[in-house]
């Protein structure tokens, strides 16, 4: 079992995730109705993984014997039209999930809350990940510079990305 705190503080980052994902698709949709397909795939990817980010959480809340607490989520807001200016709200935004799972570990070290800080460690690794993959993108970006036939390459090589992680939510902890 966990803390009640600790069950509160992963209930939101649920909701922050769920927010990640919802984020990420009013972004595609936004890049594919610009014509940039591959950056609306690679974006819908990044939704999907977010949701699965969500999951797990809703799973081990549901392993832990905690009460799963969904909250309204807000709409997304985002001015970039651009893709190296989304790339770079990509990046921060990440930059705030990192700083909220590093605090989910914080507190779950303070309570020496092992089986949470496994779990968060997971998280941990994977924002590594996040991070880097939006750095070498917005690294990319600026190499090919505002050049059209840059952008153009840039956008076929985002639109290759696949699905890395499970869709199927029904086998994610929650009593399994």
């Amino acid at each position: 079992m966990i803390s009640k705190k600790m069950a509160d503080r992963i209930n939101e980052q649920i909701n922050r995730e769920m927010f990640s994902a919802y984020l990420y698709m009013a972004m595609s949709a936004r890049m594919t109705e610009a014509g940039y397909h591959g950056v609306g795939k690679w974006l819908m990817v990044q939704y999907h993984e977010e949701m699965f980010h969500a999951m797990k959480f809703y799973g081990y809340l549901q392993d832990q014997g905690s009460a799963v607490e969904l909250k309204a989520l807000a709409v997304p807001s985002f001015k970039e039209t651009g893709i190296k200016e989304l790339f770079q709200h990509v990046l921060e935004h990440e930059k705030g999930v990192t700083k909220s799972i590093n605090e989910i570990m914080a507190q779950a070290i303070e309570e020496k809350d092992y089986a949470t800080q496994s779990l968060a460690q997971w998280y941990v690794n994977e924002q590594i990940e996040e991070e880097k993959n939006d750095m070498d993108i917005l690294q990319t970006i600026e190499l090919v510079g505002n050049s059209a036939h840059g952008l153009f390459l840039v956008n076929i090589e985002l639109g290759k990305r696949g699905l890395g992680v499970p869709s199927d939510f029904t086998k994610l902890g929650g009593g399994d």
